[in-house]
């Protein structure tokens, strides 16, 4: 029988918080950025359970922790659960699809690539369809714009140098093809044309926003107003103009988004939990330092627009949809209900705020993740907290039998 605390790893990458996550915690911040808590089986941190490595006990037990028909589909626990906190802009980014993901995987380590390599772009043969939830306001760019709220956004912008750009996107053909044709010019810029390309929109952005022309904006203001935001930590970045491309979204605490694979996207501030396959594939093209591969990105981005549909949750208790057969999302404000919740394993429950009491376990308080192996049967969870529950499949969470 296995269920019991997980000692998880804290990931301190640049674009971190320094209080979120060590306040979670219940920990004193050190002056470090604080990014990502990493609550899974990920050969890349995995967590502890006891003494022992949660993927090791899974190789080891896979039937009894996985249960057996997640054990034959996957092999492993299919999904990763982070909490992740941003101060300042992600990378813009997509992940590949399941093919896409093998084939690169296998070919970087043909290539002799190491796997904590600074120029790896596959870290393993998944795929990393993720969904994201906010616990505080949350600023995104996800998804390709309509193209033509695209074009209206550039004209409002007073920069000549963005005539090239402009007549990429006024080409004729099926949206997604322009706005393909579009994004590559962007990323194939020479340095010191990226570079002044994106100065004159910056420049251009403050001298509207100094002279109050905000009617100019219209409904472009957020899009606007996001890029001195990236300009000030990835000054001169691509990635900034690239951003103009995308949908600006802004999540309060509870909504949340589905991104399936191919989908641009970069998250600029707040504190959400993430939820996705158990993948670390990250194909990046700005606003970052770390290894960009244009054309690598230019072959599993999916430039279809899209209007992103904002989940927001109803009840409480709420599955959040999703398209991924490793993953579900469900939170759950226990003092709201009017009995306990169970839960079947393989599943990471973890809270937010409050406390709670967890079958088998006993009580934990809020950033304390649980692990709950498929042999335990059903646990009862009950208390005053808000619980997320990451799970397979959304029918492992459900009321307790009265």
């Amino acid at each position: 029988m296995v269920a019991g605390r997980l000692d998880c790893v804290v990931r301190n990458y640049a674009w971190g918080d320094l209080h979120a996550l060590p306040e979670l915690l219940g920990e004193a911040g050190d002056g470090v950025p604080k990014a990502e808590l990493w609550m899974g089986a990920h050969p890349g941190a995995p967590s502890l359970l006891g003494s022992r490595s949660l993927d090791e006990l899974i190789a080891e037990r896979p039937s009894e922790l996985l249960g057996r028909a997640v054990a034959a589909q996957f092999g492993q626990l299919p999904f990763l659960f982070k909490v992740l906190a941003a101060a300042r802009p992600l990378s813009i980014q997509a992940h590949p699809t399941l093919p896409q993901a093998i084939t690169g995987f296998a070919r970087e380590n043909e290539a002799g690539i190491p796997l904590d390599g600074p120029e790896r772009t596959y870290r393993d043969a998944n795929h990393k369809p993720e969904l994201i939830c906010a616990l505080t306001r949350f600023e995104a760019k996800c998804g390709f714009r309509s193209l033509d709220q695209t074009r209206r956004l550039l004209e409002s912008i007073p920069a000549i140098e963005l005539n090239e750009l402009r007549t990429h996107l006024a080409a004729t053909g099926p949206d997604h093809e322009i706005l393909a044709s579009g994004l590559a010019y962007l990323l194939r810029l020479p340095g010191r044309d990226a570079a002044r390309l994106t100065s004159a929109v910056v420049s251009a952005v403050a001298r509207l926003a100094n002279e109050g022309r905000h009617e100019i904006l219209g409904p472009f203001a957020a899009d606007v107003a996001s890029v001195a935001f990236m300009n000030e930590s990835f000054p001169g970045d691509i990635g900034v103009v690239v951003a103009l491309l995308l949908n600006h979204v802004t999540l309060e605490p509870g909504e949340a988004l589905y991104l399936a694979a191919g989908n641009l996207h970069a998250y600029l501030s707040g504190v959400g939990m993430e939820l996705m396959a158990n993948s670390d594939n990250v194909v990046r093209g700005g606003l970052t330092a770390k290894h960009i591969d244009v054309d690598e990105l230019l072959t599993v981005v999916d430039t279809s627009p899209i209007d992103v549909p904002v989940q927001r949750p109803v009840g409480a208790l709420h599955h959040f949809d999703s398209e991924a057969p490793e993953f579900a999302l469900t939170r759950v404000a226990l003092a709201e209900i009017d009995r306990a919740i169970e839960v079947g394993g393989p599943a990471i429950v973890v809270l937010t705020s409050g406390q709670a009491r967890i079958g088998g376990v006993g009580a934990i308080g809020q950033g304390q993740p649980v692990f709950v192996g498929a042999d335990e049967g059903w646990l009862a969870v009950d208390g005053d907290g808000l619980a997320w529950l990451a799970t397979v499949d959304a029918g492992q969470v459900r009321p307790a039998s009265l």
